[in-house]
């Protein structure tokens, strides 16, 4: 009994005024080459987050596959990723000055 697990990359969409990148990968179990199990999972990639003093840090695309890796680098410009910063600070929850039970 060989089972075999492998991940495609079903589909691949841009979401939004921001450029997210949405992956839509398929799951694809085989036991001897017969056909186990197959399944879909989802995922979001957005150019970054902002770190405590509200940068925005880069994400980390190295991993992704180089169809992804082109999408990220046509897609998430300099204007996006400023457009997605000023985005993320602007809905930030307000932070209080006074600590619980002040």
């Amino acid at each position: 009994m060989a089972l075999t697990k492998t991940v495609e990359v079903d589909q691949l969409e841009i979401v939004g005024p921001y450029k997210a990148i949405g992956v839509q990968e398929k799951i694809i179990v085989k036991d001897d080459g017969t056909l186990v199990s197959e399944s879909i999972h989802r995922r979001m990639l957005n150019c970054g987050d902002l770190d405590a003093s509200d940068n925005l840090v880069d994400t980390d695309i190295s991993s992704e596959s180089s169809d992804i890796q082109n999408l990220c680098n046509t897609y998430w410009t300099t204007d996006i990723k400023n457009s997605w910063k000023e985005y993320q600070i602007s809905i930030k929850p307000p932070t209080d000055s006074k600590g619980f039970g002040d």
